[in-house]
């Protein structure tokens, strides 16, 4: 059957190698019958650079590349560091952060979905900071330790930040969703970052539309399944 795979907000990192056993086990599976793989951010839990050593990433690397279908990667919020070099290790193309693609007849936009959040003033203000090429150039060229613990401290302020926000304000605004479909001219949207998996049905430029959110990598794996019948949400035990 030809069909295309997304995931998202797998957070992979050392401390829990349960959901890195269900990724590579995902890569060595189901991902291999596809037409193409596409993950749309937070791959890992954090990204300080290419050239950390983490024996992690150069395990998540080789499963990837031995891969035999094409596989994409959109930034998401904790890897928009990722760059060009780990990006050929892994054997994967980088695209923008709103990408549209044209399967099975379906006009369909992915993106990770943190930009949708725009009710998160704060986060925003933030975001709109750390995407900076020339602050993103410079937290680079610092040592490694002094990166990880600048890293270890943003995670921290942010996990105690998000616990004084509501569920609304950390959740896509309808407003900015529709204006991202019509910008696009798509009736289709998938997504994660928030973590919340579901299939919306919504009206857009007054037509029916769809935005499919992929679920976290807890207890279990998610992905959405795009194909000529359109889109189906699954999640699967690791």
């Amino acid at each position: 059957m030809s069909r295309t795979l997304f995931i998202a907000d797998l957070h992979l990192c050392t401390e829990e190698p349960a959901i890195t056993a269900g990724f590579l086990r995902f890569l060595q599976g189901e991902a291999r019958q596809c037409d193409a793989l596409y993950i749309l951010g937070d791959l890992f839990e954090a990204w300080i650079g290419d050239d950390d050593p983490n024996p992690l990433h150069q395990q998540v690397a080789d499963a990837l590349k031995a891969l035999p279908v094409p596989t994409y990667f959109i930034h998401g919020n904790r890897d928009f560091l990722l760059g060009q070099r780990y990006a050929a290790a892994c054997g994967m193309t980088l695209l923008p952060e709103e990408h549209v693609l044209t399967l099975y007849g379906q006009r369909v936009l992915i993106m990770h979905g943190d930009t949708l959040c725009t009710d998160d003033e704060g986060y925003q203000r933030f975001r709109a900071k750390v995407h900076q090429r020339w602050l993103q150039r410079l937290f680079l060229a610092l040592p490694l330790r002094v990166r990880m613990r600048i890293a270890a401290r943003m995670r921290a302020d942010s996990k105690q930040a998000n616990q004084h926000k509501s569920q609304q304000i950390m959740d896509v605004n309808p407003l900015a969703v529709e204006a991202a479909m019509r910008r696009q001219q798509v009736c289709t949207l998938i997504h994660g970052h928030t973590h919340r998996p579901a299939i919306h049905r919504i009206n857009c430029n007054g037509q029916p539309a769809e935005r499919a959110v992929l679920g976290a990598w807890h207890e279990n794996g998610s992905l959405i399944q795009l194909d000529a019948s359109g889109v189906t949400l699954i999640s699967f035990p690791f």
